[in-house]
């Protein structure tokens, strides 16, 4: 079996092994890692040779540890990281060069309760065969917020200051918190990839896993940005956005993400509630020092932005331009009449 992780911000840690009377043999381990002392190494191979196969990533990576001889110093790698490929060596999981993956960015936006129902059906789509593992980018022309799959409606927006800036208040499938978006504000997308390309990473690994790759565009571009777990990509000048995700039977992992590109911070704190209790308890007064615009950090354009993030996706793993199907269109205005728009969906935490 072989499994391969690479670690966020990190080195790529490989493995080979073999399961026999389920118990881990003839393991080995590989990557482009630093180590030091060298024959650390063979320490790490004995170590996980003989552990059960159905041995949980805490249990190998308390194997790895122990084995370090003292003063042992892993640099882009930790036992943690060990501990992840070799669970999905276990599970058989898949790469991202595994899929051909396609892109969609379609110029004309939609109304935001739309995009709700298209991440349902493209990530059922997905989980079903029927479409490619696939990278969306939003577009609507119209305020929003969005809210998580668990979030008290009246704890989490103003109404009335909702009302007053015109913001429609929409519900999403994935846990986390408030998306605050106006037009030309943000930056969104959405991943819809099969589940065995997170397989054998608990949630907090695939998080940071899933959003490597525009931490990259981003560096790319001078920012330093980097996760902080569990959900937040950040900056040392502030918060630039934050993930949610969620795992649906048919097989599918939706994981989506919102950036702050020109954010009205002052207009947020009036029309989410929770907002104003985030900043209180921070001790700051001003939205905008909390979450930190990429265009102030870039000079660029969003759109321009937005195609360094195509770029940086396709060369690293491949992709081709694609579009959302009549057929899927259809059954995402059917979801959105029967589902997202109706008020028992919206007030099912009220």
């Amino acid at each position: 079996m072989h499994g391969e992780y690479k670690v966020p911000g990190g080195k790529l840690v490989v493995v080979d092994l073999d399961v026999v009377d389920d118990v881990i043999a003839n393991f080995r381990l590989a990557g482009d890692f630093f180590l030091e002392p060298d024959d650390a190494l063979e320490d790490i191979n004995a170590a996980v040779t003989g552990l059960p196969a159905g041995s949980t990533a805490a249990a190998i990576a308390d194997a790895v540890r122990g084995a370090l001889p003292a003063g042992a110093i892993l640099l882009g790698f930790s036992p943690e990281a060990v501990a992840v490929a070799i669970r999905r060596s276990l599970a058989q999981a898949s790469t991202w060069r595994d899929y051909d993956w396609q892109i969609i960015h379609a110029q004309t936006p939609v109304a935001p309760v739309l995009q709700m129902a298209l991440d349902e059906v493209l990530a059922t789509e997905v989980g079903e065969g029927r479409r490619q593992p696939t990278l969306r980018i939003w577009e609507w022309n119209e305020p929003a917020v969005v809210i998580g799959s668990f979030q008290s409606l009246k704890n989490e927006v103003d109404p009335e200051n909702a009302a007053k800036y015109g913001f429609t208040v929409v519900r999403r499938i994935s846990g986390g918190g408030a998306m605050f978006m106006e037009a030309g504000s943000v930056i969104t997308y959405s991943i819809y990839a099969p589940t065995d390309l997170v397989q054998g990473m608990s949630f907090a690994d695939s998080y940071a896993f899933l959003d490597e790759w525009v931490i990259t565009a981003l560096k790319s571009l001078g920012i330093d940005a980097h996760y902080q777990p569990l959900n937040d990509i950040t900056s040392p000048t502030g918060k630039i956005g934050g993930a949610a995700q969620k795992r649906l039977g048919s097989g599918a992992v939706l994981h989506h993400v919102t950036m702050s590109y020109d954010m009205d911070g002052e207009k947020m704190v009036q029309v989410l509630r929770i907002g104003r209790e985030k900043l209180s308890d921070k001790g700051i007064t001003s939205a905008a020092k909390r979450v930190d615009p990429l265009r102030s950090q870039t000079g660029l354009s969003r759109a321009e932005i937005i195609e360094r993030m195509k770029e940086t996706f396709t060369g690293l793993y491949g992709a081709s331009e694609g579009d959302v199907t009549a057929e899927e269109y259809a059954k995402a205005t059917e979801l959105v009449a029967n589902k997202f728009s109706t008020e028992e969906w919206l007030t099912r935490v009220p």
